[in-house]
């Protein structure tokens, strides 16, 4: 009988790991990935630690991945996160790339804020809001936690979402509007910010750019990229920005 690939789906990946060889291994290369020891067996753990908090439906997921399971994009976005941290802040020293770029006089998008910028960014950017779209395993060393920031006088509005293929829900983008309008008023500014600053962030900017100026989609996103060059969004971002845009466009113009 010719050999059959056994399909890799949710379920096989999440299924016990019966080998105790096997799952001493799994968990030191967790550990030594994410800081993270929580993981014995499979992903189960983490399943009910941060899947359950990630908005990508179905078929947007399809679109951009194709027919390679969506759990393997949320372990790669895990596996990936420590070098492309490292590459990341290399390249913040060593080209242009600035670690975060004010978007207008109340937005920054950047990086993560890491403990060393935590001051600079309330002293000389006049931070008083911080929105991560982070999930717990890229802010779990390197950044104040909720309560230093509130300690500083800094609110701090957490977005789950997924490195790469995700988009935020309607719900998240409603409570980061609020977030930033609350002190745009005030005169404040908000640091929005994910691992770089790239993608899951900046798609966050690009809908308060489209619903603060009456923008379409690409006139946000082309400003984003005239103060922020590195920015990189997929087609799952390109096409929950147009709909955001369309569902806007059609409340603003009923007719």
């Amino acid at each position: 009988m010719p050999f059959q690939r056994r399909k890799l789906n949710y379920v096989n990946l999440c299924r016990p790991i019966h080998s105790t060889k096997v799952q001493n291994h799994w968990k030191y290369f967790c550990k030594r990935v994410s800081g993270d020891d929580r993981v014995s067996v499979g992903v189960s753990s983490w399943r009910d630690a941060d899947l359950n908090h990630l908005e990508v439906s179905r078929k947007k997921r399809k679109k951009f991945c194709g027919n390679m399971p969506w759990i393997g994009s949320y372990v790669f976005s895990r596996v990936a996160f420590y070098p492309s941290l490292f590459y990341n802040y290399c390249m913040s020293k060593v080209s242009s790339r600035n670690w975060y770029d004010r978007i207008d006089e109340t937005v920054i998008l950047g990086a993560l804020p890491l403990r060393p910028i935590a001051k600079t960014l309330i002293n000389q950017e006049n931070v008083r809001g911080i929105i991560s779209a982070n999930l717990d395993h890229e802010i779990k060393h390197f950044t104040p936690t909720e309560e230093e920031w509130r300690q500083m006088g800094v609110e701090y509005l957490r977005l789950k979402i997924v490195d790469f293929v995700g988009t935020p829900s309607h719900e998240q983008i409603s409570e980061a509007l609020d977030c930033i309008n609350r002190y745009k008023k005030k005169g404040k500014s908000v640091y929005i910010h994910c691992k770089a600053g790239r993608t899951r962030s900046a798609t966050i900017v690009a809908c308060y750019l489209i619903k603060a100026n009456g923008w379409d989609d690409l006139t946000a996103w082309q400003h984003i990229v005239s103060c922020r060059a590195h920015v990189r969004i997929f087609n799952v971002q390109k096409e929950f920005l147009h709909q955001f845009y369309l569902s806007n466009k059609n409340l603003d113009d009923p007719a």
